[in-house]
């Protein structure tokens, strides 16, 4: 088994090659997740697993709209399988890693039963919070063609949020639900505080829309 550093390269190497591209679920994506991990992991996780996890997460990432989506975390977890025989994963981390793989998405809805899982589904879903959370959200509906928001009701204050037609309900819906989803300590505090960031945003935004944002909008 390589050391970390050497094992890191290795995955980045064969993510790079293996997974779909898009601007939110790239290789730079990959790294943050890891980073992510890294910070809120305590001394009892595998960081071999972590790090396999992190790196493989999404070898199947299918469109947010796909009526497969809550499938792609197992298929993607089907898939790491012989990437980490071939790179000397004993059977026990393999197991461990798709685990994590296949528990850390949201619409899987599998429950995670081990450290590694609980944290990998932290360091991804912190990676969705913050500055970067805002772009990303932008750049997959931007992808779907979906607009920024409804002209006449920006903050659904007079009708159901939804999410699937108007990119800014997607904060209220399940972004700004997130911190209170997290599993672990850092995770949790990590992620209140970039949501705290999306709130800023989300108050400059209404400020140049004219508008104000709702009271229910400001509590993460």
């Amino acid at each position: 088994m390589a050391d970390l550093d050497g094992l890191r390269a290795r995955l980045r190497q064969i993510a790079a090659h293996r997974m779909a591209q898009d601007s939110a679920h790239d290789l730079a994506h990959l790294d943050r997740v890891w980073a992510n991990a890294r910070t809120i992991a305590d001394a009892d996780a595998d960081r071999q697993v972590l790090l396999a996890a992190s790196y493989l997460h999404d070898l199947v990432n299918l469109p947010k709209d796909s009526p497969d989506r809550a499938r792609a975390s197992t298929l993607a977890a089907r898939a790491a399988a012989p990437i980490l025989h071939d790179l000397g994963f004993a059977p026990d981390r393999i197991a461990a890693t798709r685990h994590a793989i296949a528990a850390h998405s949201f619409s899987a809805g599998l429950p995670p039963e081990t450290p590694e899982a609980r944290i990998l589904r932290d360091a991804d879903r912190l990676d969705a919070l913050g500055a970067i959370g805002i772009a990303r959200c932008f750049a997959v509906s931007g992808a779907l063609g979906r607009p920024l928001y409804d002209p006449a009701d920006p903050f659904a204050t007079a009708r159901n949020l939804d999410d699937r037609h108007q990119t800014l309900d997607h904060f209220r819906v399940k972004l700004l639900r997130l911190p209170a989803d997290m599993l672990t300590r850092g995770g949790r505090a990590l992620a209140q505080r970039r949501a705290a960031r999306m709130i800023r945003f989300l108050e400059d935004l209404a400020e140049e829309i004219g508008t104000d944002l709702p009271p229910d909008w400001k509590t993460p």
